[in-house]
């Protein structure tokens, strides 16, 4: 009791945990200053070779920040970057121009004749079905005024596009031009939109090409060439079918 009682008056003693012990000797990180300048990310290291050609040295203005870069430029038109966005302008604007003419091509086939019926107008598609074009030609049979029209419009849409490229993060082919709001807000989609963009223009000016090389040889349209693609499955399929039937293989 005595001991007890004594023990009462005396000053507790500090006992040093282990776990408190081993805690201070761990180093905490310094915080960082507010006034520190934020550290940038490490820029990436890009490939020596040429994605599309791996037997070359990837171009240096071809550095895959424009959709579809794939490093193909084997005769070196793009020297720099200020070439390189001119040229891409360039494609771009070819890119969309081909997807309307590969659209606009086969349906001005389809329907030039019935229109100029009821306009009771000429027809400019030929005899076998071409459209009037460098290789086929009947380009004089177009009106001055739809020549106008389309130089005019499109000289317009030049300038205006000329007009936004002193605009901040520009790219080329951007005309601020969405009236359905199809655009993407996040830059991966974005990115994404405009490599769908540049495949089917590229695509497109493939096909425009191959459309004229086409009827130049074959001497008929490419509707008419190639129905399936372009003629419903019935127009295409009915004459092989009543062929068979006519011939006694199907009664």
């Amino acid at each position: 009791t005595v001991v007890a009682t004594a023990n009462a008056f005396m000053s507790p003693m500090t006992v040093r945990s282990a776990s408190r012990a081993l805690m201070s000797e761990v180093e905490t990180p310094e915080a960082a200053s507010p006034d520190a300048e934020p550290v940038a990310p490490p820029a990436p290291v890009l490939p020596t070779s040429s994605t599309a050609l791996p037997f070359m040295d990837r171009p240096m203005a071809l550095t895959g920040e424009l959709a579809g870069d794939v490093g193909f430029d084997p005769l070196g038109f793009a020297k720099d970057k200020e070439t390189l966005f001119k040229m891409r302008e360039a494609e771009v604007k070819h890119a969309r121009l081909a997807m309307l003419a590969a659209a606009g091509w086969p349906i001005s086939e389809l329907l030039d004749g019935g229109l100029a019926k009821i306009f009771n107008a000429p027809a400019l598609v030929d005899s076998t079905d071409r459209v009037p074009s460098l290789l086929n030609g009947g380009l004089g049979k177009v009106s001055p005024l739809y020549w106008g029209i389309v130089i005019g419009l499109a000289a317009a849409i030049d300038l205006y596009g000329v007009s936004r490229q002193g605009n901040a993060g520009y790219i080329p082919g951007d005309f601020g031009f969405d009236p359905l709001g199809l655009y993407p807000k996040s830059p991966v989609e974005r990115k994404e939109m405009q490599l769908k963009e540049i495949k089917n223009g590229r695509l497109a000016m493939i096909a425009v090409v191959g459309f004229a090389i086409q009827e130049a040889v074959k001497g008929v349209g490419v509707v008419d060439e190639t129905p399936f693609f372009f003629k419903p499955i019935t127009a295409t399929l009915g004459p092989y079918f009543d062929h068979l039937t006519n011939s006694g293989y199907l009664n």
